[in-house]
């Protein structure tokens, strides 16, 4: 699958979640598998589906019995668009003024700053 810069609303990440773990599923199955978290009948299923197949997030084909949904965006890919969104958004797209401002609340652990320390230190090497 190729990076795809799609924007995922709330409902929609909860729907391609389930797709993700699971892989294609009707909508019978979707609307079983999504009800407890979050209520939403089998027209409401239908509706996001028909949203998400026309952004390109979700492909269709035709199964034995029910068409089968299956994520056409990669999950990796929704995470960095949605990252980037974020960025934008609150941070003026400034990935320094993000960890500035979460260096000053403290909410950096010792292992978040062993991990962004080994990210930088990976993209470093990537650069020389």
């Amino acid at each position: 699958m190729a990076e795809k810069q799609i924007s995922l609303s709330d409902g929609e990440w909860k729907l391609m979640k389930r797709l993700w773990e699971s892989g294609a599923m009707t909508i019978m199955e979707l609307t079983a598998a999504l009800r407890d978290q979050t209520g939403w009948s089998k027209n409401t299923v239908i509706t996001m589906l028909s949203r998400l197949e026309a952004k390109g997030a979700v492909a269709c084909t035709q199964g034995e019995r029910a068409k089968l949904y299956s994520p056409a965006l990669r999950q990796e890919d929704a995470a960095r668009t949605e990252t980037e969104n974020f960025l934008g958004r609150v941070y003026g797209g400034s990935l320094g003024v993000m960890m500035s401002a979460m260096v000053e609340s403290r909410s950096l652990t010792a292992e978040d700053v062993a991990e962004l320390s080994a990210i930088l230190e990976k993209a470093g090497c990537r650069e020389g």
